[in-house]
Parts: C-alpha cells; sequence; structure tokens
C-alpha cells in the first residue's frame, strides 16, 4: 500500500472539524497508512474520518475529502 500523504507537501498529519462545532478538532496521522488519533480523546470524542469527510492537512493550506488520499 501506497503511503498517504498531502499531495501539495507530503504531510502525514491531518485534522479534521466537528460539524457541529466547527472549533473542535481531532487531529490524527497517516504515518502506517491507517488513521492514528494523536490525543488520547476516548471513542465518543473522536470525530469518524470516513471516505467524504473534509480533511485539513496540518502544514499547508491544502483540503479536501479523504478519500482523495488514497
Amino acid at each position: 500500500m501506497a503511503a498517504m500523504k498531502c499531495p501539495d507537501c507530503g504531510a502525514k498529519r491531518f485534522y479534521v472539524k466537528d460539524l457541529e462545532d466547527e472549533y473542535m478538532l481531532c487531529e490524527f496521522s497517516l504515518e502506517n497508512g491507517s488513521i492514528e488519533y494523536l490525543h488520547d480523546e476516548p471513542g465518543e470524542g473522536q470525530i469518524p474520518v470516513l471516505d467524504y469527510t473534509e480533511t485539513y492537512c496540518d502544514r499547508c493550506a491544502w483540503h479536501d475529502k479523504f478519500k482523495t488520499l488514497k
């Protein structure tokens, strides 16, 4: 499996925003090709990342649906 990374800058760290609270972020890494949440939030505190979830690069201005990283 090819490494998933930002198509613009090559970063492997991303975040998603809560749809109900845009100030609530959930950060994750794609180091091993799968989602690894960066904080020890309880299961309910983690925002699920699905194919159509708007995903933001942690290092540059890139954002798009998560499926574009696959």
